[in-house]
């Protein structure tokens, strides 16, 4: 869909970088047509002209990062796959995957840090029904490969536990993101700015931990190596797997092992929904 094309440059982005930086400080819902093409430098029509209307310049900012977020989760998990061959991927790398392309996508965006994390923030926690379909389907894939592989890191977890516990991490982290501003002075850098990789790799240790919370955890499983194929995890992940005890290392699970599926399904007659809805991020 070529409305939904991220520009390279002229008139058209100069709205969407005028509509990141706008949406980031106050929200999707607050800003009106007019603030985006005066702060652009142009006329009230030239948002529909470029894009066809307020939603469709809506879905090429959301696109114009989320995209590439969600790409690169999947290239990190499919690299830890690799490495691990027939083993679980080791729940701090599955977690890494998840959380470390919002830092490398922050480092590639013109938009200042702050703003760029806010901007993410406001995107996962934006549910608007209306939103264009290739932007509530993004997820989709990706978190049907997290939920997998943390079935396979914690496989005494059922899928419904697997999904909740996924959507508080989500939760945690959005408001990470939305609110950097809040976060401690003690966290800042010596500039007085957040310091936000810091700041990740306590949310690392802390996401690990709530998703591994009540799981009896053998320790062989922080003993497992990955293939010897030259790779290594990343340095976040393997700093945090090292803290766990060594052990002997079990028999691995099947490839296509999952946790049993117990979670809800949708009651068309009640409406009630399995958790899976709540990720429309």
């Amino acid at each position: 869909m070529k409305r939904t094309l991220v520009p390279t440059e002229g008139p058209k982005l100069r709205l969407v970088e005028a509509a990141e930086k706008l949406f980031a400080e106050h929200g999707f819902e607050v800003v009106s047509v007019r603030d985006i093409t005066q702060a652009a430098g142009g006329n009230v029509a030239a948002v529909n002209y470029h894009f066809g209307s307020r939603d469709g310049l809506v879905a090429v900012v959301m696109t114009r990062y989320l995209a590439a977020v969600h790409e690169e989760r999947l290239a990190l998990l499919d690299a830890a796959e690799q490495r691990w061959g027939r083993k679980p991927v080791p729940l701090e790398e599955v977690v890494a995957a998840f959380v470390l392309p919002l830092i490398s996508q922050m480092a590639q965006s013109k938009l200042p840090e702050p703003l760029f994390y806010r901007l993410m923030g406001r995107i996962f926690s934006s549910h608007n029904p209306s939103q264009p379909g290739e932007i509530r389907d993004l997820p989709n894939v990706s978190i049907d490969r997290f939920i997998h592989s943390l079935g396979r890191a914690l496989p005494t977890l059922t899928e419904e536990d697997l999904i909740w516990r996924l959507h508080f991490v989500v939760g945690a982290l959005t408001h990470l993101l939305t609110h950097e501003q809040a976060i401690p002075p003690r966290s800042k850098s010596p500039a007085g700015k957040p310091d936000m990789a810091a700041t990740m790799e306590r949310f690392l240790s802390f996401a690990v931990a709530g998703l591994r919370n009540g799981v009896k955890q053998a320790p062989a499983a922080a003993a497992a190596q990955p293939l010897d194929d030259g790779h290594r995890p990343p340095p976040q992940a393997a700093a945090a797997a090292q803290e766990l005890d060594n052990g002997h290392e079990p028999p691995p699970p099947a490839v296509d092992e999952l946790p049993p599926k117990r979670g809800r399904k949708r009651d068309k007659t009640s409406g009630d929904e399995s958790p899976q809805v709540l990720f429309e991020f």
